[in-house]
């Protein structure tokens, strides 16, 4: 078995410092498709270093290193191809709002390993934290296709019933032909996002875009909508990956308010609606 689970889970967390500042921020704002319109005063706290705020989604690129995907592959005990790989879902949980600038410790450690039968999940979680206490701790969940089996613990379930009733918000976002080309500069260089042939042995007919894309997209556009543009008002974020979307088709987004929470939902216009994001939480004061 190419995962050893008692070793991943036994081995011990990986520290590093990370930094970043505002033009890094910048980067990934316009990689999840802010900046239209252009000259919006909204979007303006996206693009422009003097008004500038962070979203919280950012957590998941700062630093530039690797995605939780990517580093939770290089741990010990897995040894499996990227090929096999999906990002099946991501949490995060804001302790304080994210600067524009700053230099952190990222402590990483795989927090669970599942045995979904034809699959593995493992739960590479990120503790970040700089001298001012704890920012973020943000959980990567990693789906390798061919690795379950082995009779191990199957784990949470994760799934929410059907929300209640019709949507109180829908909107739509159109995403970019060379969006995933634009995301990967924030750090993450799968060729699934950008080779086709890498993406047709990953079984898709064409490169798809990040699922850390389309979660940052997505989380815009419920602050955007429902929290009055407002990223403090963000406290957790917590999104299972149901499908992909490939660049250059819309995503439909629809959201009902709940008490101290946004359900969400989105799917793939083009595609009749196929679902992309499902079980999806804003949290927010």
């Amino acid at each position: 078995m190419a995962i050893d689970a008692a070793q991943a889970l036994a081995a011990a967390p990986r520290t590093g410092e990370i930094t970043w500042d505002h033009k890094d921020v910048q980067l990934y704002h316009l990689g999840i498709g802010a900046g239209r319109p252009a000259t919006d005063p909204d979007e303006l706290r996206y693009t422009l270093e003097s008004r500038l705020h962070v979203l919280p989604s950012f957590a998941t690129v700062a630093g530039n290193g690797p995605p939780g995907v990517i580093s939770g592959l290089s741990m010990p005990g897995i040894d499996v191809d990227l090929a096999r790989v999906l990002h099946g879902g991501q949490s995060i949980e804001v302790h304080r709002p994210v600067p524009v600038r700053g230099t952190a410790t990222a402590t990483g450690r795989i927090a669970a390993v599942y045995d979904k039968g034809t699959a593995a999940v493992l739960v590479m979680r990120t503790e970040v934290a700089d001298a001012d206490g704890p920012l973020w701790t943000g959980d990567a969940r990693i789906f390798v296709r061919g690795e379950g089996g082995w009779g191990g613990d199957r784990g949470p379930s994760g799934r929410l019933g059907p929300p209640a009733g019709a949507p109180d918000r829908t909107v739509e976002r159109p995403i970019r032909e060379d969006q995933a080309l634009l995301y990967r500069l924030s750090g993450d260089w799968n060729p699934l996002h950008a080779d086709p042939d890498f993406a047709k042995r990953a079984g898709f007919d064409r490169p798809i875009l990040h699922g850390l894309c389309t979660y940052g997209m997505t989380l815009k556009a419920v602050v955007d909508t429902l929290l009055d543009g407002d990223v403090t008002r963000v406290r957790g974020y917590h999104s299972r990956f149901a499908g992909v979307v490939f660049p250059g088709e819309t995503l439909r987004i629809r959201m009902w308010r709940e008490e101290g929470r946004v359900r969400v939902e989105a799917g793939a216009v083009d595609r009749d609606d196929a679902p992309v994001l499902a079980d999806t939480l804003v949290e927010h004061s």
